[in-house]
């Protein structure tokens, strides 16, 4: 989808809550080709270097892509893409094997959600596979940014990556923007570290698709269901 109005800046970015930013935030999979200033994102992950990490390590070093090195990436990730179950190169497992329920119902759930938003019926597999390659073209984002650190760090250092990259979310929505969070660009990790310059010493946490959300798109619409509270969370003392 097109859009002519200008890039947002620092100076007139749009300003919410965090209650608004939180209920607001999804992940986008289908984004408009309006840009994004770098001053605004470089303020917002100045911003995010606030996060907490266990004893300050602050673990997550991060490449930003956009532009040329932009499409040379998904180019060499497509290419790759060619090769099938051959070309794959992940630097971890994503979910554990035979994931039981509740959470293998939660997974199945919001993927027959987005299928069936996108009018995608279970059995046309090759439609189910050309939707699960936009993960490879960030959703159309005019940037993409990937979340990387030390392949000796641990799991703690794996959640303090996550809370840094939730806090840059939470800030584009403030500012008005979307992004999704992709763990799936670690399936082609060596790849992606090819592109971006980095050795095998790094390993690829995640990539973060950011831009403009287009409203129009089914696949932005919706429902995302979350757990009832209850049956997550246990209270003792009250």
């Amino acid at each position: 989808m097109s859009d002519s109005a200008p890039a947002m800046t620092v100076s007139d970015a749009v300003s919410m809550s965090v209650s608004d930013a939180v209920a607001s935030r999804r992940s986008v999979r289908a984004f408009t080709d309006r840009a994004v200033d770098p001053a605004l994102l470089r303020n917002i992950l100045e911003r995010a270097q606030r996060a907490p990490s266990g004893g300050n390590v602050q673990p997550w070093m991060v490449s930003v892509l956009t532009g040329d090195p932009l499409q040379r990436l998904i180019a060499a990730v497509a290419e790759r893409m060619q090769l099938g179950l051959m070309g794959l190169q992940p630097d971890y497992v994503i979910y554990p094997d035979k994931l039981p329920d509740p959470w293998m119902a939660r997974r199945h759930g919001v993927a027959h959600a987005m299928y069936a938003a996108l009018g995608i019926v279970r059995e046309d597999r090759a439609a189910r596979d050309a939707a699960m390659a936009e993960n490879f073209t960030a959703f159309g984002a005019p940037m993409l940014l990937f979340v990387h650190c030390p392949r000796f760090m641990g799991p703690p250092q794996w959640a303090d990556m996550g809370i840094w990259l939730q806090s840059v979310m939470l800030l584009l929505r403030e500012a008005g923007l979307d992004s999704c969070p992709q763990e799936a660009w670690a399936m082609y990790g060596k790849t992606v570290r090819d592109q971006i310059g980095l050795d095998d010493e790094q390993i690829l946490y995640a990539g973060l698709a950011i831009g403009w959300r287009d409203d129009a798109a089914p696949v932005n619409n919706f429902d995302v269901p979350r757990a009832p509270l209850d049956e997550v969370v246990r209270w003792f003392g009250f």
